[in-house]
């Protein structure tokens, strides 16, 4: 089986050096995605497109090429390719029916058709022949040669018949790593998520930089979309995770600051030591979910007044989008059911934010503060590779027991999305299997009966493991982990 990858049209437009340059790193990016989960294509590049070949040991993993495929920046479209022979003119007729005919209820048509090899008629003549069946059998508009709604395409190769349909829509946007590396400020709420996602998208390596306010829980929240976010969309680069413990800072902001400047000298802090940051990681951009407007840090004054604590250039990707806009975005990208459940760690309340900051006020308020704790806390931020996560829930879930069998009235709890679920349902015979997803085990676990010992159950792993962990921290110790 075949597919024809289709280029993002903003590469295609590249000059021939720049066009060069993205279709090899998006090659290299197809090949690392499809090693990295174990399936076995082989990618043939030509001008303007890409031949994926599946080949036999991973025929039976088709759609999980298809997935793979619409999650890589770059590819704007795959086109499935499917192969077989034929007899004569009216075996093609039959054959290219049988693919179109529901794609041609009430549309019109042109067939464009390339030839290969010997034979008694032409291209044209395969055209117009099947253009004329398809006209008979099938209920459609007729034929439209300048403009058709569909244009079927095959080509006819020696007695192979090469048919290219079934057209499906991918991420677009440009291959990583076309543009320079950036560092996402990431909360785990719908804004940061949509912002991050929209970088990877343009071809930016995004990093992760997390300020923690609000203990182990939420650490391990924000841990859970960023790796979503890297795992779904940018597997093909290994970026890194930064933790800053920022509790310190907070709390010297609420000692001495004024209570209408606090959320204005808040971010002002924060993008200051994320500067600090990204210059140890040789970074050249900061990423905010910032939109304009939004809430009262966020007024354009107050954003220019943010801008002026770091030289480091800060990119806005919402800056002009609105709410119901961003949560539309995350429903979209799937990090919706993470965001709607991370508590909103806000560090400073102010009763009456100003919405107009004034920069010599804000200066003389932070004059007040100990600007040798930000120094202290970049100082002693953890930074490690997004991968390690994976391996750090495995770590630190050593006390949480897993099995790859379970025992008589076991009861497992898929903790899965719920498209996950109906994508690839959990079937245990004489097993039984609970669905609560894992945005909503933390309010619904307390609610099943606590005599019962449950099984969590993910797709890799990940997830399960540190939804484990979170319960037995509150004291859920009959807790384990199922991994078939």
């Amino acid at each position: 089986m075949q597919f024809i990858i289709r280029l993002h049209p903003e590469v295609i437009i590249k000059s021939r050096q720049v066009r060069k340059r993205f279709t090899f790193l998006l090659e290299g990016n197809i090949r690392r995605v499809f090693k990295s989960n174990h399936l076995s294509v082989e990618v043939r590049a030509s001008w303007d497109k890409f031949t994926l070949i599946v080949n036999k040991k991973s025929l039976d993993k088709v759609n999980d090429v298809i997935e793979l495929l619409q999650r890589i920046p770059g590819i704007d479209q795959i086109i499935r390719v499917e192969k077989s022979t034929f007899i004569d003119l009216d075996d093609i007729c039959q054959k290219v029916k049988q693919a179109w005919q529901p794609l041609l209820v009430n549309k019109s048509f042109v067939v464009r058709v390339r030839r290969r090899g010997k034979h008694e008629f032409s291209s044209l003549d395969i055209a117009r022949y099947v253009g004329g069946y398809l006209n008979q059998n099938c209920d459609t508009k007729g034929v439209d040669l300048k403009h058709p709604d569909l244009t079927i395409e095959f080509e006819v190769n020696d007695n192979t018949l090469i048919q290219s349909h079934h057209r499906i829509k991918c991420l677009g946007g440009m291959p990583l790593p076309t543009q320079e590396s950036v560092l996402s400020l990431i909360s785990g709420g719908y804004d940061s998520g949509v912002a991050t996602y929209q970088m990877i998208r343009r071809g930016a390596r995004t990093h992760f930089c997390f300020f923690n306010l609000g203990g182990r829980e939420h650490e391990i929240g924000v841990k859970q979309v960023s790796y979503y976010l890297w795992k779904r969309y940018s597997e093909s680069h290994r970026v890194k995770f930064v933790t800053v413990d920022f509790e310190p800072v907070v709390a010297d902001i609420l000692e001495n600051v004024e209570n209408g400047q606090m959320g204005v000298v808040l971010k002002r802090m924060m993008v200051r030591a994320a500067s600090k940051v990204a210059a140890k990681m040789k970074v050249s951009a900061l990423v905010t979910g910032e939109s304009l407007g939004q809430v009262s840090s966020q007024t354009l004054v107050n954003l220019s007044v943010i801008d002026q604590a770091t030289d480091t250039l800060i990119l806005r990707p919402l800056i002009c989008m609105d709410k119901l806009e961003i949560i539309d975005q995350a429903k979209h990208i799937g990090t919706e059911n993470f965001a709607k459940v991370m508590p909103e760690y806000c560090g400073v309340i102010s009763r009456k934010p100003t919405t107009k900051a004034d920069s010599t006020k804000i200066a003389a308020e932070e004059n007040k503060l100990r600007l040798d704790i930000i120094e202290r806390v970049v100082a002693d931020a953890k930074v490690q590779d997004i991968v390690s996560i994976a391996e750090e829930a495995h770590q630190e879930t050593e006390i949480v027991t897993k099995v790859d069998v379970l025992p008589e009235n076991a009861v497992v709890l898929d903790i899965r999305s719920s498209e996950e679920q109906e994508h690839s349902p959990l079937l245990l015979p004489n097993v039984t299997v609970k669905h609560i997803p894992f945005f909503k085990l933390a309010s619904q676990f307390a609610e099943l009966p606590q005599q019962q010992t449950y099984f969590l159950y993910c797709d890799r792993g990940v997830m399960s493991q540190l939804q484990a962990l979170l319960l037995h921290e509150q004291g859920y110790n009959h807790v384990q982990v199922y991994r078939p």
